[in-house]
């Protein structure tokens, strides 16, 4: 297995099998960490940079979060506008890159270009972790979902996730990549205009992840053992902040997911929504037993502590 030390996590297009369960392995190691509500010294002599070009609460939260749990400190940005990355200079991501590699000892960004945290990891000297970037990927928060379902079902392996919602979305490209160093099949339902692009599902094709496509939640619910959400109705993902229209489309009842809904589901199953949510999941299902996404949560600071703790090489 390759190390973790010092490496840049972008993508889950390279990920291998064994790499997913050495870091849930390093989560269960660091979780009572976090349950337990303390910091270390882990990584006590060690900076985190974020670096956030479009508006987070969760992604940014929780590395910050589990920055200071493992004792390390945190510095940068949370909004471009205020600084010369945003304003008249519009800095380029080099040189925003070269300066805040002397700032800390790892960069977490979000960015509303596709590629730019790869553009980053060309010019830093330290270790970048990709934290969503426009329509592309979002590794963390998917590496987050797999631990939960891990967690919850006891494996990964021979279940069939149902992702609902609008699938040109950076998880579900995450996703798709990751289900394929597993026995797992991936269940599609979006509107059209919502629907995976052809070179994804090539992708897909090529890398032996198992999916089928269906038109109704219907057809799959009762097939699903974990029920796998993002909203329809969002803002566009490629511009840096989108503010909310007076009027706004509501999700078609195909793509919600309601109580009602859920007594056609499996028993066992589970619900995951990265979050924030509007009205594709209501909050009637919170107090169903399917409901996971508060768990996910949690495990979003207990997966980047393993994360951080990795890269910044505290195992090894």
């Amino acid at each position: 297995m390759r190390s973790f030390a010092g490496r840049d996590i972008l993508s889950l297009k390279d990920f291998e099998r064994n790499e997913f369960f050495h870091l849930f392995e390093i989560a269960d190691r660091v979780e009572p960490i976090a349950r337990e509500r303390r910091n270390t010294d882990l990584l006590a002599h060690k900076t985190l940079v974020t670096a956030f070009y479009q508006p987070s609460t969760r992604t940014r939260l929780a590395h910050e979060a589990a920055m200071h749990r493992l004792g390390g400190h945190v510095t940068g940005f949370s909004d471009a506008k205020m600084t010369r990355a945003g304003d008249f200079y519009q800095e380029s991501i080099k040189d925003t890159v070269h300066m805040l590699e002397f700032y800390g000892d790892a960069i977490v960004m979000r960015h509303f270009q596709q590629g730019a945290p790869q553009e980053a990891a060309k010019w830093s000297s330290v270790p970048v972790i990709n934290a969503g970037d426009g329509w592309g990927e979002h590794p963390t928060q998917v590496l987050t979902d797999l631990y939960t379902v891990y967690k919850e079902m006891g494996s990964v392996d021979g279940l069939s996730f149902l992702a609902i919602g609008d699938h040109r979305m950076r998880t579900m490209h995450s996703l798709g990549y990751a289900l394929s160093q597993f026995d797992a099949e991936m269940i599609i339902l979006s509107p059209e205009e919502m629907s995976p692009l052809p070179e994804f599902l090539a992708e897909l094709d090529d890398k032996g992840t198992k999916y089928r496509i269906v038109d109704h939640i219907d057809e799959a619910i009762a097939d699903a053992d974990v029920i796998y959400m993002e909203p329809v109705v969002q803002p566009d993902y490629t511009q840096s902040r989108q503010e909310k229209q007076d009027e706004y489309g509501l999700t078609p009842a195909n793509y919600q997911v309601t109580q009602e809904v859920m007594k056609r589901a499996k028993g066992s199953s589970i619900v995951l929504h990265s979050l924030p949510r509007m009205d594709e999941l209501l909050a009637e299902v919170d107090d169903l037993k399917h409901a996971r996404y508060w768990q996910e949560a949690y495990n979003g600071v207990v997966m980047r502590m393993a994360l951080l703790s990795s890269i910044l090489g505290a195992w090894e």
